[in-house]
């Protein structure tokens, strides 16, 4: 599979074997950098109880990276669960994912995208990539409270 293929961003489901074990990657993953109080990544049943759309990105077939958009209400939603596989990182997955997520917001009426994500070197990469599309910091949303280990960010759609 060569890196000049072209990414696709499809709607998929937890139902998909590669994109439910890769969303289980990123739970675990998640739930092993940070505190259970200041991990607020969702399993595969709440992502689906809550109606999240969940988004897989592909090359060629192989899976890339997940996404999900999680309505809020009020015309609002969240980004959440949004994770490139380790092998699949600097190939502009993450970009694309985004830019499909967003697009799928605008298209579902939704006026604004919100998301929380950690403030450890890790998450440096996905901060950068938020805020080259748009999201600048903002306070805590829906049922997020402060956390110094939290960084929350917004955009109008």
């Amino acid at each position: 599979m060569s890196l000049a293929s072209p990414l696709d961003v499809f709607p998929a489901t937890v139902d998909d074997p590669d994109v439910a074990a890769l969303l289980m990657r990123h739970h675990a993953m998640m739930r092993a950098q940070s505190p259970a109080e200041s991990c607020h990544v969702q399993t595969l049943d709440e992502l689906e109880r809550d109606g999240a759309r969940v988004f897989a990105c592909r090359r060629g077939g192989a899976l890339l990276g997940v996404g999900a958009l999680k309505p809020l209400g009020n015309g609002e939603a969240e980004l959440k669960s949004m994770h490139v596989a380790t092998e699949a990182r600097g190939q502009g997955a993450g970009r694309a994912l985004l830019l499909a997520i967003l697009s799928a917001a605008r298209a579902s009426g939704h006026n604004r995208i919100s998301l929380e994500t950690g403030t450890a070197p890790p998450f440096a990469a996905a901060r950068a990539l938020y805020a080259a599309q748009g999201f600048v910091d903002c306070p805590p949303f829906g049922c997020y409270s402060r956390d110094p280990l939290s960084v929350f960010m917004t955009r109008a759609l």
